[in-house]
């Protein structure tokens, strides 16, 4: 099934490199009352951060179902942008878990970084883990960066980002991310948006410097 990007107004941004390149994000937390203050400083709507989800836990559950232990599958979706990374068997694999999501609701594009591999080591996602929380970090103490405009991930010390962002976000990022100690490579998955969107999302000044 081939799957185009409906973009209205916004620009997707994929793009591999070694380190130095492009990359940023915060997950969002979503369930129960998590939700209702996460969505307020997140550049999806809330109808959209719950379709994210689900297709997140769709997809992983078919995946398991099809492949079993044959593969490590991560999936991450943003904005209905579907992120695979991990690890498969083979070719066939590979095209069979982009298929399983396709088939998934609310999907609208794909993005297949899986690997023909063995699977991943549990001291490698260890050490993933540990980098996706320094990126995370950092980019919560850049106080000129909104955290919750970025998701990242990382895969055999290669970080994968999603987010909405304009071109001064993203540059400012890479300086984040690029002194972010296990960062090896970053591949970067972003809608580009304006200065006067990001200040629609972000309200008047009043409503950002009061106090709850």
């Amino acid at each position: 099934m081939s799957f185009s990007i409906r973009r209205a107004g916004l620009a997707l941004i994929l793009m591999g490199s070694t380190l130095g390149g492009l990359t940023a994000c915060f997950p969002l937390a979503v369930g129960g009352a998590v939700v209702g203050g996460m969505v307020a400083a997140d550049r999806r709507t809330t109808g959209t951060v719950v379709e994210d989800e689900g297709i997140e836990l769709r997809s992983g559950s078919r995946i398991r179902e099809a492949i079993g232990e044959r593969g490590h599958v991560n999936v991450t979706s943003y904005n209905r942008q579907v992120l695979l990374t991990g690890e498969v068997g083979s070719a066939q694999d590979r095209q069979l878990v982009e298929q399983i999501v396709a088939g998934v609701d609310n999907v609208r594009h794909i993005v297949n970084e899986l690997a023909i591999l063995g699977n991943s080591t549990l001291t490698q996602r260890s050490s993933d883990s540990l980098t996706t929380g320094r990126v995370k970090a950092g980019l919560v103490d850049a106080s000129d960066l909104s955290a919750n405009a970025f998701k990242i991930t990382t895969e055999r010390g290669t970080t994968y980002v999603m987010g909405r962002v304009t071109p001064r976000e993203a540059k400012r990022a890479t300086e984040v991310i690029s002194a972010t100690p296990g960062v090896q490579r970053v591949v970067r998955i972003l809608e580009t948006i304006s200065e006067e969107e990001l200040a629609r999302f972000q309200g008047p000044p009043a409503a950002r410097t009061a106090k709850p």
